[in-house]
């Protein structure tokens, strides 16, 4: 000690425990744990409410209406329900996914993509095809078009009898008893679905393509 301070006067020594005031501080002392960035989130990411909204459109078997996801998803309404879903189908396109989001007969249905169709149909899912025949498409084609109608109105503009076709129809699901005509002996009206728009890839019968755009250009 007498040597120390014969070489250091009579300044006091810092203790060894205590850096010097000018000491710059290790690189892991430099930084607080709230200074560090948190990572960027992934902008495809879904957050609860949206993940919520993709998991009951893959699960419907039909298309689902606004509200009706408002209610399953538990959330304020029908207008946030269609917010989300064309967030989703934002997403979706922007993913490349297989999976695309369709307005059909009323709601909104999670589907592939047109261009897989033909991998997919080497499933060859049975029992989820719709086998229609020409007379069949025919006479669909009529009620469709002029619903409400009457059978005898189908049979003239088809030139046939169309009461199996018509009963074949409504088994299927495609066609349904829309009410009664006023004329004699009040008969049976008969309209298309939401089978059919579901069927048809349609959200309302509006969207039935123009007669003028089903002709043949030659005819």
């Amino acid at each position: 000690m007498f040597q120390l301070r014969q070489r250091y006067g009579t300044a006091t020594l810092r203790p060894y425990s205590v850096r010097p005031g000018n000491a710059t501080l290790p690189v892991v002392f430099r930084f607080r744990p709230e200074s560090v960035e948190a990572p960027a989130l992934d902008p495809h990411a879904r957050d609860p409410k949206l993940a919520s909204v993709e998991a009951l459109l893959l699960l419907a078997d039909e298309p689902l209406p606004a509200r009706r996801l408002a209610e399953a998803a538990d959330l304020a309404d029908a207008a946030e329900a269609r917010a989300l879903v064309e967030r989703l189908r934002e997403l979706l396109d922007a993913d490349g996914s297989a999976f695309q989001i369709e307005e059909i007969a009323g709601g909104y249905q999670l589907l592939t993509r047109p261009r897989y169709h033909p991998w997919l149909a080497r499933l060859k899912r049975t029992g989820h095809d719709l086998k229609l025949t020409p007379a069949t498409l025919e006479t669909l084609a009529v009620i469709a078009y002029k619903q409400p109608i009457m059978r005898a109105e189908v049979e003239k503009v088809r030139g046939v009898a169309c009461g199996e076709v018509v009963r074949q129809l409504m088994e299927k699901g495609l066609v349904r008893v829309a009410g009664r005509h006023d004329s004699l002996g009040r008969p049976q009206l008969y309209g298309t679905t939401k089978k059919f728009l579901q069927a048809f890839g349609l959200n309302a019968i509006k969207d039935l393509p123009e007669v003028e755009a089903l002709r043949n250009p030659g005819t």
